[in-house]
């Protein structure tokens, strides 16, 4: 399975680089209204009153709702409706929304704010997962503070470690991080004259926001229409709904369209972010170097709500043992709710916790047992026909071995460039990582598309995906040129419009490529058998002869004749409308696992790092990767995806942290939270795609929208300690953090073990 037309320029290309492109956000509307959203003041505390009266009176409101004008369900949660849509009680996070207002300006809509009047009566604040534990913690939840525990428990951990001749023990923790997408949240909301609404806002699964904000609005469904694409970055921070339900109250409250269009502070405030996380892994290893027990605790700080917490907990579970094979596990995750800022869905799922700390437990046992880390990880790493992490049937595979095996190529033929100033030294590190596609086993993961040919004779395709910068646009026209056999031009494709397309799921776990590929094979055949019966109709040549191409269809013994173009199929049939759709579900395990995974993809990075001895300041100049996820479809989008995840990695590596005081943001915009600018961007990325798939593999190419961010920071972690004997357990990895271990180590105690030869 090759594309030929792989390396194609992405449709939206011209339109993004040249700005011309119009985002949700960039929408207005005669007689547009305003909105602004009030947060709470505080991050615990029981709501005493509310009043709006002067709100109301301010000129030029025309909308003023609390949790008193919402028709139905005040509640909303992508699995879980724990969030309140307008609180009416108590708050429970600086984000949450108390009331909201429409004007005929921005200005005039931070003015009506301002005028509202809410009493609080502060209550004690849990700002970590450990004050929330304690017996005595006030109760966030009617079911408490637990929001969810996960495990996974396989052979005998005592017996395991009593077989380990090096056991290792080391706490991981990990940071809150922001999405950081250009675009904050917004859009425009517009009531129609039968009481229903168009929501104009990015999001990743139109149907599901139309679900959710049904039960708010306590309409139908179908009086609801979600245009949800383009959008300007995502990255998972929009799966959740955000400003959807107070746009929609306010619209159909004041009969006038509604833009909201949050500023950086406002998402910073109310805003998904990273899942922090505290990992303790106990690991051991026998004589061999083969690993026989692998104990881990993960401690997940969700925040106020639920969201997609418990999934990215089990997500983190499964992939606590990675690409490897362990006799010996016994794995135990909690997910505690606290008065932070909600914790939910981003690229990576979970899989970046634990893998910066399961690849950094191989490399302290490698250390300690005096073997070399690729070698070390060749002895227990998976082969093509072994089962999942949590001992599940998955789709057969060789995808870690093979980049294990590339990367340790490529790291050799780097070891000689290897040069520094005086009081700089640089260090290499590889780590590598699986990661699952998918929601999992036990979840709703449907998918569908539809063809047909329009009026005017363009072949139609039609999916409820979005386009979030990702390329899923370019996906779509590679794969159904080359499958049907047409061109561009022959093309419209239509995604992110529950008016206008089938559903197919959500836009997330890195399953819109494969998505698209099997609704594509699953309806090529029936829709080209379709075309062709017409087409014989009209021309009176046999089925047989014709074949669909650029153009039209032409026929097989005269391969140049076009014998009827697709517009005139289109004027000419009699017939019913040319339609195929298909409805099926993501491919899962058989085994009954819960939120195991069956299409697995693979990655090996490879960095070198330089550090200035004098400031600690460490600088990547090396950021490799090869990945292992079946055939390219797009090229310049699959390369995108790897560079563009490994720098986000990258900034999660070094410098972000979405840090919070007190549970309340200590930054709340972008002068104080960095993140990579192109001055920190290396100036070497290669990526290597391994394209193979195992022999009788059915499942084509898999999406690689998140694998690219996994394995990036323990690979930098271990270059720090190739460089300078300090082995990071913690992220960010400051500056200050390097000059305090160079002092403590001193600067030529440290001597690095000798690299691949």
């Amino acid at each position: 399975m090759v594309y030929q037309n792989r390396d194609r320029v992405r449709p939206d290309g011209k339109e993004k680089v040249t700005g011309s492109l119009k985002y949700l956000t960039d929408i207005s509307l005669p007689n547009m209204l305003y909105g602004k959203v009030l947060r709470s003041e505080h991050p615990h505390a029981r709501i005493v009153s509310i009043s709006t009266k002067q709100a109301e009176q301010l000129p030029g409101v025309k909308a003023v709702i609390t949790h008193q004008d919402v028709p139905g369900l005040n509640r909303f949660g992508i699995v879980t409706p724990d969030q309140p849509v307008l609180c009416e009680g108590v708050v429970r996070y600086v984000g949450d929304a108390v009331a909201a207002v429409a004007a005929e300006s921005i200005e005039i809509a931070n003015r009506a704010l301002d005028l509202i009047e809410v009493n609080y009566e502060p209550l004690p604040i849990l700002d970590t997962p450990e004050k929330s534990l304690m017996p005595d913690a006030p109760q966030l939840h009617a079911d408490g503070n637990i929001l969810h525990r996960a495990s996974f428990h396989s052979g005998d951990i005592d017996e395991g470690f009593a077989k380990s001749n090096t056991i290792v023990e080391e706490t991981y923790q990990l940071p809150r991080q922001m999405h950081t997408y250009m675009e904050t949240e917004g859009g425009v909301m517009e009531p129609d004259e039968h009481g229903g609404v168009t929501v104009c806002v990015g999001t990743q699964h139109g149907y599901k926001d139309r679900f959710q904000l049904s039960r708010i609005l306590d309409i139908p469904e179908e009086k609801i229409r979600i245009i949800s694409s383009p959008m300007g970055g995502s990255f998972g921070g929009k799966d959740e709904l955000n400003i959807q339900p107070y746009g929609v109250l306010l619209a159909l409250k004041s009969g006038l369209p509604v833009k909201i269009h949050q500023t950086r502070k406002e998402s910073v405030i109310s805003g998904l972010k990273r899942h922090p996380m505290k990992i303790t892994m106990k690991t051991g290893a026998n004589q061999q170097g083969k690993i026989v027990a692998h104990k881990v605790d993960i401690v997940a700080d969700t925040g106020a709500y639920a969201t997609l917490g418990p999934a990215i907990l089990e997500f983190a579970v499964e992939h606590s043992v990675g690409p490897y094979m362990i006799e010996h596990v016994a794995v135990e995750g909690i997910s505690v709710f606290t008065n932070n800022g909600v914790a939910g869905e981003f690229r990576g799922f979970g899989g970046n916790q634990v893998t910066f700390a399961l690849e950094g437990q191989l490399d302290r046992i490698a250390e300690k047992m005096n073997i070399d880390p690729i070698e070390l990880r060749r002895r227990n790493i998976r082969k093509t026909n072994d089962t999942g992490p949590m001992k599940h049937r998955i789709a057969a595979t060789n995808g870690a071995s093979q980049v294990l095996e590339h990367i340790y190529q490529h790291q050799k033929n780097l070891v000689k460039q290897e040069g520094a100033e005086d009081n700089k030294v640089r260090g290499m590190g590889v780590a590598i990582s699986m990661h699952g596609g998918g929601l999992g086993y036990g979840r709703l993961d449907p998918a569908g598309g539809q063809l047909s040919i329009t009026k005017d004779g363009k072949i139609e395709i039609a999916f409820g995906f979005e386009e979030a910068g990702q390329g899923i646009l370019n996906v779509i026209e590679t794969i159904v040129t080359e499958e049907l056999n047409i061109c561009s031009n022959d093309l419209q494709v239509v995604i992110g419009d529950t008016k206008k397309v089938p559903s197919s799921g959500s836009t997330t776990a890195s399953r819109g490529t494969s998505m698209v590929w099997h609704a594509v094979n699953r309806m090529k055949n029936d829709f080209q058998k379709k075309i062709l019966q017409i087409a014989s109709t009209i021309t009176g040549l046999s089925v047989d002869v014709l074949r669909l191409g650029p153009g039209g269809v032409y026929q097989l013994s005269q391969a140049s004749k076009l014998v009827i173009t697709y517009r005139e199929i289109a004027r000419k049939s009699s017939q019913k409308p040319i339609i195929t759709s298909t409805q099926f579900d993501f491919p899962t395990t058989p085994d009954e696992v819960d939120g195991g995974h069956f299409l697995y993809t693979f990655s090996a990075v490879f960095a070198q790092v330089e550090i200035d001895l004098l400031t600690g300041k460490v600088t990547v100049i090396d950021l490799d990767q090869t990945i292992a996820a079946g055939p390219v479809v797009s090229l310049k989008g699959y390369v995108g995806q790897i560079e563009g995840g490994g720098v986000m990695s990258l900034g999660y590596t070094l410098m972000e942290e979405a840090m919070m005081k007190e549970s309340r943001y200590v930054t709340e915009n972008l002068d104080g939270y960095l993140i990579p600018s192109i001055k920190d961007v290396p100036t070497t990325m290669h990526v290597t795609p391994i394209e193979d798939l195992d022999e009788g593999d059915v499942y084509g190419p898999r999406g690689v929208g998140e694998i690219g961010t996994v394995a990036v920071a323990p690979a930098i972690a271990k270059a720090i300690h190739n460089a300078i004997g300090y082995m990071p357990a913690k992220l960010p990895i400051s500056s200050e953090e390097i000059l305090t271990a160079l002092t403590e180590r001193g600067k030529h105690t440290w001597q690095r073990a000798k690299q691949p030869q």
